[in-house]
């Protein structure tokens, strides 16, 4: 008889400098790490099919509590067979906590203690999210991967507040690793990460990641980062923070980012990003390539019949031109959107399996250098 699949075990499988690759077994499938996911903020990849992102390479995909916990609703997702079966991507999902979004509505929330009260975008209803309450809504969407509930605070905030805010999330980790402990089934098939916060401040970050250590968790979380610090103060943060961590377990930059922000972040120890950039960017026109990102909108597209980027393997960049996407995205059409999208999500997953690679064969160094020459020389 064949054994159940592990509810969550991570293996490095090469290293090289810090820079490593592994994978992460779950039930519902395996994480190739460095892993890219794509952002899935309410059920939807943007102007994607859920096959199609996962033609891409994506192996698991994001979803965003706070949007979902509003429209069409945790409990009605629940009713209608959980986030997996509503969306129909049956591979790991990983649903952020709702706390940045809601931190992000600094002018319709009260934050306390217990949790945030908070107005909703959409009609001004009056919402309460706390730690308790978070870890229910990803247990009713069904979520395999858990974020813990978190205040991320801005970095030019005084460091007396980074701090408060940093210890208030700490209290707010045990609470959520309590009450995802309670989940009952939910809880014996998902995993938990917890998310270190303390800005850009060494001292700050390193006495999060021993708070979160003593609790425990699956994985771990590098907060607060790609807030608008840019990104040389990013990669300062990034010598020490991801060392704070766990050897034994997955690191994760959130909301990262540009393709040279995965590679640096890569080069100094994470293991896992999410952003909406690659969607966001396609819906607007903006490709990356290779050789740096390119603007289809600009007229000297407008005939050229080459394909976004040659190197690059995706249907888009196998079936239309430059022309053609220039013309679609001077259209407003939405065939623009999802052909660029596609090119964009790819790329990104292409970028993963370079990296993959490169650790594996010993030679990251080689391939960031080269990698950094080309894309950046545009």
């Amino acid at each position: 008889m064949a054994s159940e699949p592990a509810r969550f075990a991570f293996t490095v499988e090469a290293r090289d400098g810090k820079a490593r690759t592994g994978r992460i077994e779950m039930r519902r499938g395996e994480i190739r790490t460095p892993a890219f996911m794509p952002v899935g903020t309410a059920a939807t990849v943007k102007a994607m099919k859920p096959e199609a992102v996962r033609a891409t390479g994506a192996d698991v995909i994001l979803g965003n509590t706070y949007h979902l916990m509003l429209r069409p609703g945790a409990e009605r997702v629940a009713k209608l067979g959980g986030l997996h079966k509503f969306m129909n991507w049956h591979r790991p999902i990983l649903t952020d906590s709702g706390g940045y979004q809601v931190m992000s509505l600094s002018d319709l929330r009260k934050l306390t203690e217990e949790g945030v009260e908070f107005r909703s975008h959409l009609d001004g209803s009056k919402h309460m999210l706390s730690p308790e309450r978070s870890m229910e809504i990803q247990r009713l969407l069904g979520s395999d991967i858990v974020m813990c509930f978190d205040e991320c605070p801005k970095t030019d905030r005084p460091r007396d507040e980074i701090a408060a805010s940093m210890e208030l999330s700490m209290r707010w980790a045990q609470r959520s690793r309590d009450a995802f402990d309670a989940g009952g089934a939910h809880a014996e098939g998902a995993a938990l990460f917890g998310i270190q916060q303390g800005a850009l401040d060494e001292e700050l970050r390193r006495r999060s990641a021993d708070a979160l250590q003593a609790i425990g968790f699956d994985g771990y979380a590098i907060g607060g980062l790609a807030v608008g610090e840019g990104q040389e103060a990013m990669f300062a943060t990034l010598e020490f923070a991801p060392g704070q961590l766990p050897e034994n377990a997955p690191r994760y930059l959130m909301g990262v980012g540009k393709p040279d922000d995965l590679v640096g972040a890569v080069e100094r120890g994470v293991d896992m990003f999410d952003c909406v950039l690659p969607t966001r960017s396609g819906r607007n026109g903006q490709a990356f390539t290779w050789f740096g990102p390119l603007n289809l909108r600009n007229a000297k597209h407008a005939e050229d019949t080459g394909p976004l980027d040659e190197q690059c393997t995706c249907p888009t960049c196998a079936t239309y031109s430059r022309a053609y996407l220039h013309h679609l995205q001077k259209s407003g059409e939405i065939l623009g959107a999802m052909l660029v999208t596609e090119h964009n999500l790819s790329f990104y997953q292409q970028l993963m399996v370079g990296m993959r690679e490169a650790i594996s064969g010993g030679r990251f160094a080689d391939f960031a250098a080269d990698f950094r020459r080309d894309y950046l020389s545009s």
